[in-house]
């Protein structure tokens, strides 16, 4: 697939996606929905990739939706009797099923520009980032199961203020919040980020991905025995693997686990 919206890098075991529309602050279109789904499949089937960092070009991150590509092209298609479908409802279980992402807020982030993110593993902000659920100011409510990750981060009371008032909020609140994981300077952004990937990446692929499953479906479960339930069946499959036997030979042998060598022996390829 061409990539018209996005650019997409690659720096040791992380794959940089940039949202790149800068003269409309990387606003939100259903062509860059298509482009990050498909560069987000391609590292998850790259067993050289480990992790996803995600950015945006020039000022902002991602201002919300494209008015024009968005708004009304939705409003002109009910107006003339077109039943189309705009919701991006597959996005939360594209990024809870990917590899491990993290976000790299550059600058302003609204609307979609943030509920796309809140169900990424790590968010880090740059000290000029701003945050809105702004979808009050257009008279709408939030998508993307963002009122149930947005209160998984910040709580119920932070979360209804945000979604009610629909103020800015500048980092270091969001990062008092909980809303994002920490606030770096501006020019250490992308490098931090990168950083804070690599160190997932250095980690055993399935697991990583097993343990995201664990945390997406226990996050907010009452029934503990459901939730021991399903960690014991990931931890039998995790001690059958040939990463953790890596693991444990590493651990003996005094050397670091090179996981993906591992994961590429026979019979041991990610299932």
């Amino acid at each position: 697939m061409h990539y018209d919206q996005i650019t997409c890098a690659t720096e040791g075991a992380v794959t940089i996606l940039t949202l790149n529309r800068p003269a409309k602050l990387n606003a939100w279109t259903r062509r860059m929905s298509a482009e990050l789904t498909h560069a987000i499949a391609a590292a998850n089937a790259d067993p050289a990739v480990g992790a996803i960092v995600l950015t945006g070009a020039g000022r902002g991150f991602c201002a919300g939706a494209d008015v024009d590509d968005q708004f009304q092209a939705r409003l002109t298609a009910r107006d003339e009797g077109r039943d189309e479908e705009w919701l991006d409802n597959d996005w939360v279980t594209v990024a809870r099923e990917a590899k491990p992402l993290v976000a790299a807020v550059n600058g302003v982030a609204v609307g979609i520009g943030l509920t796309m993110i809140l169900p990424f593993d790590v968010i880090v902000a740059s000290e000029q980032a701003r945050f809105g659920m702004f979808f009050i100011k257009m008279a709408l409510v939030p998508e993307l199961a963002s009122t149930y990750f947005l209160v998984q981060r910040v709580g119920f009371a932070h979360a209804s203020e945000m979604c009610l008032t629909g103020r800015l909020y500048f980092a270091e609140e969001a990062a008092r919040t909980g809303l994002v994981n920490a606030v770096v300077a501006h020019d250490r952004l992308v490098a931090e980020a990168i950083a804070r990937a690599a160190a997932i990446a250095a980690n055993p692929d399935r697991q990583l991905r097993w343990i995201k499953e664990l945390l997406t479906r226990n996050g907010a479960n009452p029934d503990y025995h459901e939730v021991m339930r399903l960690e014991n069946d990931l931890l039998e499959r995790s001690i059958q693997s040939p990463e953790h036997r890596e693991a444990v030979r590493a651990f003996r042998e005094k050397r670091p686990a090179d996981f993906r060598a591992a994961a590429q022996s026979p019979g041991g390829e990610p299932d």
